[in-house]
């Protein structure tokens, strides 16, 4: 498939059939983590995938309970969460090694870029389910939830949860969409986005 094909395809998708998707399949979509962007090759970038029904189950309960009435399901439905994780201190492992130090010393980072390599990967999981004639929407996971997914997960401390992907095939979920800021909000004109050579 074409980028733009799949570009035009890209959307939350929040209802699923549930059919699950081969183990082949996922296989694919992870291994985008390995060509996934990374400062200094740090590769800090971690994915896991979570296709085990029982698990499922339980992260939908984690996340709030049974769906909303009248509210197509979304967690419950979908067969396959990946999260998307990523390992700060393989960044600082790396830029401490000579040939990245500066005048001694591991750079001042300008922004985290183990969140800026993760959300990379993110979009690779992204693109990549498309690619393969699944749907994909992406949730995070609140502060206060944090700690039960970990010990649900098995999520070692030294990772943090950046986002998860709902992966499977799309249903249709017309009151997810009619409730999406995508229905409510105007999509920005281009000239809005992007400038050229300055301000």
């Amino acid at each position: 498939m074409d980028l733009r094909d799949i570009l035009r395809r890209r959307r939350m998708v929040r209802h699923y059939t549930g059919e699950p998707v081969p183990r082949e399949t996922l296989e694919r979509i992870a291994a985008t983590v390995r060509r996934a962007p990374s400062a200094g090759f740090s590769q800090g970038q971690r994915l896991l995938v979570v296709d085990e029904p029982e698990l499922i189950v339980q992260l939908a309960e984690l996340a709030g309970g049974p769906a909303e009435e009248g509210v197509e399901p979304w967690f419950p439905s979908a067969p396959v969460h990946v999260l998307v994780l990523t390992r700060e201190d393989d960044y600082h492992e790396r830029y401490r090694r000579e040939d990245k130090l500066r005048d001694g010393e591991e750079i001042r980072w300008p922004v985290p870029f183990w969140y800026v390599d993760a959300g990379a990967t993110l979009m690779l999981v992204l693109l990549a389910a498309i690619d393969e004639g699944l749907s994909a929407g992406v949730y995070g996971v609140p502060v206060e939830h944090d700690a039960r997914w970990r010990e649900l997960l098995r999520i070692p401390d030294e990772l943090r949860i950046v986002a998860g992907v709902t992966i499977g095939r799309g249903a249709p979920d017309p009151v997810w969409s009619a409730r999406t800021s995508r229905a409510t909000q105007r999509r920005r004109l281009l000239d809005e986005l992007v400038h050229w050579n300055s301000w």
